[in-house]
């Protein structure tokens, strides 16, 4: 579907983002295998989502609504996950994929996962050696790179794995086998990674403790279930203060975002390039820190991003990319290659359709350097089947000269079901 996005003289008002995307897909696996039912409260109903209630349900756990933006897990216990009658399908969500083979990797059973293009498309061969180190069978395609991804489980060992690239999925892919370890399992980080998964764990009783970048979970038979209220996603949100910032005379207020350290990566980053944001009625729900953000317009400078940053921001770079188009002189960002194994490669794609905006941008291996400030131009772009994408350049063409049409862009329901009307909203 094509969307046409005309620019926008000014975004105000009240808004909310839909539930955490990153923390629904774990509430829904470890409710799963939970001694009880959990309840998860405001979760994000997306085409990623829907795929991990799909596969717990496949894996015979029942998923119920339970009432308004609520859904039931009715947890299988110690008796655990039962093997699938057919293949499991991840539809577009590496998390699912990445975060269910370890789950499925301590039992007794024989779990094949796959998924669409995009996502047969992207790298597992960095989850199935360490599983393998820890006594599972996991089978790929194309020398055990690629989905379809077979695992056979049974009874694992735990190690003492350190990450050679940071990812919040690989690490708690194995913080999950490591459930059904035989001995602890500990994951190091090279970097600072999300981590829901530990808190949710945590929340759940098991045993996980953190020693600087070393994170070890201890063998649990048991978890206990959740009531979990979902906090707004920051990395939806990030869309919405991008747009605000840009947009001259704005100034908008987004409500209950969850802003985990761990995922504020883009704030610091905005921040840095002048952005005005600043968080009101900070808490704790469920265990996650929880704000209100307002944002207002801003004249923006140019910031280069690398190190510890990257895995804090990394699903908001392609926005950095579009803060600097309006920015006052060159922005860089380095050591974030990971962008190139998403559901798009996104260094390439981004850059690709930022220039035909009319952006100054150079494609690095491991990031961008884009030059500003330059005048975006009313065109035809694509968002290459990714979600991030298809709103990163949404915004974009909020400050362009005329309107934009983006091919492809229902697939940010992927993500943030109703971003185009959100941004309906903001104008008026």
């Amino acid at each position: 579907m094509n969307r046409e996005v005309q620019p926008a003289r000014r975004l105000m008002g009240e808004v909310r983002v839909p539930g955490d995307k990153s923390i629904t897909h774990r509430a829904l696996l470890l409710g799963a295998v939970a001694e009880g039912d959990t309840l998860v409260r405001g979760y994000l109903e997306s085409g990623d989502c829907r795929a991990s209630v799909d596969a717990v349900r496949a894996l015979g756990a029942p998923v119920e609504d339970a009432g308004p933006g609520t859904l039931r897990v009715r947890g299988l216990g110690p008796a655990g996950l039962r093997e699938p009658g057919d293949v499991v399908n991840c539809r577009g969500s590496g998390t699912t994929m990445r975060l269910l083979a370890g789950l499925v990797a301590g039992f007794d059973l024989t779990c094949v996962l796959t998924g669409n293009d995009s996502l047969r498309r992207r790298p597992m061969g960095r989850i199935v050696e360490p599983l393998r180190q820890m006594g599972a069978v996991v089978l790929g395609r194309d020398g055990d790179r690629f989905p379809p991804i077979t695992v056979r489980g049974g009874a694992l060992r735990g190690i003492d794995y350190a990450l050679p690239v940071a990812s919040a999925q690989v690490k708690s892919c194995l913080l999950l086998a490591g459930l059904r370890g035989q001995q602890p399992t500990t994951v190091r980080e090279p970097g600072p990674t999300r981590d829901h998964t530990e808190r949710m764990l945590r929340a759940m009783g098991a045993r996980v403790r953190a020693e600087g970048a070393a994170i070890t979970v201890e063998p649990a038979a048991r978890l206990a279930p959740l009531e979990l209220v979902v906090p707004g996603d920051l990395s939806s949100a990030a869309f919405l203060v991008a747009a605000a910032t840009l947009v001259p005379g704005s100034g908008v207020l987004i409500e209950g975002v969850g802003v985990n350290p761990t995922r504020t990566g883009f704030l610091d980053i905005a921040r840095a390039m002048g952005a005005n944001v600043r968080l009101e009625g900070e808490r704790l729900e469920g265990g996650e820190p929880v704000a209100d953000l307002v944002v207002r317009s801003a004249s923006l400078r140019p910031t280069k991003v690398a190190g510890e940053l990257v895995p804090r921001a990394i699903d908001e770079l392609p926005l950095v990319a579009v803060l600097a188009t309006q920015a006052d002189g060159v922005t860089e960002v380095r050591e974030a290659s990971e962008l190139r194994v998403k559901e798009s490669d996104r260094v390439a794609t981004l850059v690709s359709e930022l220039r035909a905006l009319g952006a100054r941008i150079e494609e690095l291996p491991d990031g961008y350097v884009v030059e500003g400030p330059t005048p975006l131009r009313a065109t035809t772009v694509s968002s290459h089947g990714d979600h991030r994408l298809a709103m990163a350049l949404a915004v974009a063409a909020l400050v362009a000269d005329g309107p934009v049409t983006i091919e492809g862009a229902e697939c940010a329901d992927d993500s943030f079901p109703g971003f185009f009307e959100v941004l309906d909203r903001m104008r008026a």
